[in-house]
């Protein structure tokens, strides 16, 4: 019987001109038939530490501290997995004739979708709806993705709707946060150790192609 895995797919300082270092895209996957499970124990965590609203990197805080360290522990001791890849934005260039940004943009999505699709199962995508283009852009990643007969569904959803995606959210922030030397808050300095504990390996590299818990792809363009 075929298996089935939802991808919760989201982006941070992915904008051409938001002045931001880097381009990350990334996804939480879990297995369909374990959603239910996640959902409950991610729940009942929030409930142990009084945790109101939306997991995100930006609610990381020292009173926040022990419930997001026991996110990270729930993450690493289930068959929920990681994967990004991120691209320094100071290397991708347009002078190419044909090539604008929005294409190297879902370039990228394919890249980061492409390499962990295994044909003998179904997928089904989900993307954090941001803006009035979202729908242009779902259009445009149905184009790119519509070769692969795996893909069974692609969507938007908003964040608020979706623990997986503010995982999502939680995760790629930390890697964010240390790529741009942000060490200011004690608290999201402690949760970006956790995850480099448990992953054993930096946050700021490339993991080996094979790693599916924990999959970073640094993409040099030069």
């Amino acid at each position: 019987m075929s298996k089935t895995f939802n991808f919760y797919c989201d982006e941070s300082t992915h904008l051409q001109n938001d002045g931001m270092p880097y381009m990350m895209i990334a996804y939480v996957s879990t297995a369909y038939n374990q959603m239910k499970l996640h959902k409950e124990n991610i729940k009942q965590i929030k409930a142990k530490h009084k945790i109101k609203g939306e997991i995100k990197w930006s609610n990381v805080s020292e009173g926040a501290y022990h419930f997001y360290s026991d996110l990270i522990d729930y993450f690493f001791s289930t068959d929920l997995n990681f994967r990004s890849i991120i691209v320094d934005k100071n290397q991708i260039k347009e002078d190419q004739e044909g090539f604008t940004y929005d294409d190297f943009y879902f370039r990228m999505y394919y890249q980061l979708i492409h390499h962990k699709i295994d044909q003998s199962y179904t997928y089904n995508l989900y993307l954090d709806i941001k803006d009035t283009r979202s729908h242009k852009k779902l259009k445009k990643l149905n184009e790119v993705l519509k070769y692969n007969a795996s893909i069974r569904n692609c969507q938007f959803i908003r964040s608020h709707e979706s623990y997986f995606m503010q995982l999502t959210d939680l995760i790629m922030g930390a890697i964010n946060y240390k790529l741009r030397g942000l060490n200011k808050v004690t608290a999201k300095n402690k949760i970006i150790e956790k995850i480099e504990s448990h992953c054993k390996v930096p946050i700021t590299e490339s993991t080996p192609k094979s790693a599916d818990k924990f999959n970073l792809f640094f993409i040099d363009l030069k």
